[in-house]
Order: C-alpha cells, then structure tokens, then sequence
C-alpha cells in the first residue's frame, strides 16, 4: 500500500524501524555521545568560554548533531533514514576536518573538541560511531525495499 492509498483508506503505514538488531546498538551509543558532548559543552560554555570558544561551540554542535541522528534513528521510516543518511556524513566529515585540524594546528584549540584527534578523547568513538551508522542506515535500507 502507498502512501496515497494510506490516506484514502484511513489507514496509517508504520515507518520501517531502524532500531533493530545494531540499530538498538547505535541508538545507545548516539544517546551516551549526546549526553557526552551536550553536558561538556554546557559546562565549559558556562564556565569558561572565553578560553576556547570555538572548541566549546564545535562540542554544542556535536552533541546537537548526535541528538538529531539519535532522533532519526528511534523515529524510523524512509525519510527519517536518509536525514539520518545527511547527518552521518555530515558528522564524519566533520570529525574528519576537526580531527585534522587539531593535528595541523593545535594552538587553534586551547581546549579539546568532542572531534579533537578524531575522537581520541572518546575512544575513537566520534569516528567509528559514523562510520557504522552509515553502513547500518544503507544496509538497512536494501533490507526494507522490495
């Protein structure tokens, strides 16, 4: 049944869930990482922004990032993948332009990031934890189309 016959008939389509198997797996994950970042950020944006602003903002940025793909991931269905799709690639790259960053001038951040050293605060967790989600969320998605 479409979308259109759905409507017609009164009957709504469940979305397809994505929290399934390693998708419980990476929900836990996103939700630690955005308890993480949310609550670094917080403290150090009230405490001492002045120290490293930028730092600061990147880790409000991730764990806001972590929340919405957290969001995607529970909510289920096509459109919820793909936007989960955009956010896991736009958090590798940016773990990735961070993470070097930080190596090719450290002086631009007094202060770590979440995605500082590509995660290496975190256990590498900021750069594994895209990676995985990607191949899950495209895996996923061969599995739910006929």
């Amino acid at each position: 049944m479409t979308s259109g016959e759905a409507e017609v008939t009164g009957v709504q389509e469940k979305p397809a869930r994505l929290i399934t198997g390693p998708g419980m797996l990476l929900v836990w994950f996103y939700g630690v990482m955005v308890v993480g970042a949310v609550s670094r950020s917080v403290y150090q944006i009230a405490t001492d922004f002045g120290r490293a602003p930028l730092a600061y903002s990147l880790s409000a940025v991730a764990g806001v990032v972590y929340g919405f793909i957290t969001y995607t991931l529970i909510r289920g269905g096509e459109r919820a993948r793909r936007a989960a799709l955009v956010c896991c690639a736009a958090e590798l790259a940016g773990v990735l332009i961070v993470g070097t960053w930080t190596l090719a001038d450290p002086s631009a951040f007094p202060d770590a990031t979440v995605w500082s050293d590509y995660g290496m605060g975190y256990v590498f967790i900021p750069v594994l934890l895209p990676l995985s989600a990607l191949y899950w969320l495209r895996r996923s998605r061969t599995a739910v189309t006929p």
